[in-house]
């Protein structure tokens, strides 16, 4: 272990009940994870029937079944891969995403894109809770047990309880958390398959037509940041207690398996279901879940009801854990539990607030999702350069000292994120203006470029053109921001690690 870089015990990271260790260095003792164990954590959090809700939202961009099935297939595992990629660095320098990336931006400069996966992991979290919270509402009322405004606030207070409890506990209560929840949802999610299986109609599944080529990109763009690029920013949080030894490729296998092995089956079916049934895709724009588990037959829905709010809400453990660790990164000075409670609050806070206000949940959440998607994408698109670049592992000490090798601030990572933002929300565009007009001043550059019209209409204002809905912005973010950190940054990343093998021999001479 380094000298100068803060380390968690074992009565920290794993000695009690709740995990107290926060951004500390996890020690040599307690990094005990197999890769296998990055399995549970991503496939518990991404197997909820939630996912079949995507399968509407792809086809709502004009594209076949066939089409669909091709951009789920391709954009899924492609976006976990990449999470895998960042996880690399959580194995290598046993600390949260947050922290390592202050390698890439500067311990100070890393409070930019740290702010921007605060926000991100907050809204994660915030619309699994609400998801959960408008299913439960949905299944109450449909059993004639109870509906009303006083049923949602007590389910959204439960609900963030749950989130909290299990956020507040820490890694080593989650992993075990989600290895059971891995299970009972896998089977209660088959079982949901099996008795909709009626409810498809391959004939009218078929009859759709296929949509240009650019409506499939934007297909593609719109499930890489609602699956893998949603998680991205927390990647290696997961990894940080694997043993420094861990093969590379074995902890981008497990995290990609792991993340795009369910969603993958369940937006297939959900495009099987939503093509059958126009109702049913509509539906789902307004309450997801509750859709979803209305085609089931009344005795299935209790025990559906609870594995689908189980899911949902492991995934937004996931969410506070990280948003927790990252408000700690941005040098809030508070102990881990208190940060994951802080988060709770603001989680119940918003749930409550969509629940009873917005009108919409697919068109704010989509258009948040696409917002954020940019800055997000051109962050990854850095880190994951840096992560490839380097061939050492990373100066502890120097991850807490702006002082050290990495500096306070790294102006080639920061200036590239922002001029990879500013052109990536210039070419994509609000498609919910209605529900979410706070998103409409995007799409600024498809006009000149020639790629879209914005149509004034008074029926409601629109984009015209193929392109103007490829969202294309978030795929340039990601990869103008990798290209140019590869060239930019490789001499300075080497000069680095050259005076870490230094610093490391003058240690071994004084010794």
């Amino acid at each position: 272990m380094q000298p100068g870089a803060p380390v968690a015990t074992t009565a920290t990271a794993g000695g009690g009940l709740i995990e107290t260790a926060g951004i500390e260095i996890i020690g040599e003792s307690e990094r005990t994870a197999k890769p296998r164990d990055l399995f549970w954590p991503w496939f518990a959090a991404n197997v909820s029937v939630f996912g079949m809700s995507y399968g509407s939202y792809l086809l709502g961009f004009g594209i076949s079944f066939w089409q669909a099935t091709i951009v789920a297939l391709i954009g899924i595992p492609i976006s976990f891969a990449l999470c895998g990629l960042v996880a690399i660095a959580g194995k290598r320098g046993s600390a949260p995403t947050m922290v390592l990336s202050r390698a890439a931006f500067g311990v100070h400069g890393q409070k930019v894109p740290g702010i921007v996966s605060w926000l991100t992991s907050i809204g994660w979290e915030t619309s699994l809770a609400i998801t959960a919270v408008l299913a439960t509402a949905t299944v109450l009322d449909t059993l004639g047990v109870a509906s009303g405004g006083v049923v949602t606030v007590i389910a959204a207070i439960l609900i963030a309880l749950l989130i909290v409890t299990a956020s507040v506990l820490g890694y080593h209560t989650i992993m075990k958390l989600q290895s059971i929840l891995t299970w009972a949802t896998g089977a209660m999610t088959m079982l949901f398959m099996i008795l909709t299986i009626p409810h498809i109609d391959l004939t009218a599944v078929m009859s759709a037509p296929a949509g240009p080529p650019q409506a499939m990109i934007g297909g593609l763009v719109m499930v890489m940041t609602g699956f893998g690029l949603g998680w991205i920013n927390i990647a290696a949080d997961w990894s940080r207690y694997q043993k420094r030894s861990t093969s590379d490729g074995k902890i981008v296998a497990w995290n990609t398996i792991g993340g795009a092995a369910a969603p993958m089956v369940l937006v297939i079916f959900g495009l099987l279901l939503a093509g059958s049934d126009p109702e049913l895709l509509t539906a789902i724009e307004g309450d997801p879940i509750g859709a979803l588990i209305s085609i089931l037959p009344l005795w299935a829905l209790i025990p559906f009801w609870i594995v689908a709010v189980l899911t949902l809400v492991s995934g937004a453990v996931l969410g506070i854990y990280s948003s927790g660790l990252t408000l700690l990164s941005l040098g809030i000075d508070i102990p881990r539990p208190a940060a994951a409670a802080i988060d709770g609050v603001i989680l119940t806070i918003g749930t409550i607030w969509v629940a009873f206000f917005a009108s919409s949940f697919v068109g704010p959440f989509q258009s948040f999702l696409i917002t954020l998607g940019v800055p997000v994408a051109a962050w990854a698109g850095i880190l994951i350069a840096d992560v490839l670049t380097r061939r050492a592992d990373y100066d502890e000490a120097a991850l807490f000292d702006a002082k050290g090798r990495y500096g306070a601030f790294d102006w080639t990572s920061l200036i590239t994120m922002a001029v990879a933002s500013i052109l990536g929300w210039g070419l994509v565009v609000n498609s919910f203006a209605d529900d979410a007009p706070w998103n409409n001043w995007q799409g600024y550059l498809l006009e000149p470029l020639g790629l879209g019209t914005f149509v004034e209409d008074p029926a409601g204002s629109y984009w015209d053109g193929n392109w103007a809905y490829a969202n294309l912005g978030v795929l340039l973010a990601l990869v103008l921001s990798f290209l140019v950190t590869l060239v930019a940054r490789h001499g300075k990343i080497r000069r680095q690690e050259e005076g870490a093998v230094a610093r490391g021999e003058s240690v071994l001479s004084a010794d």
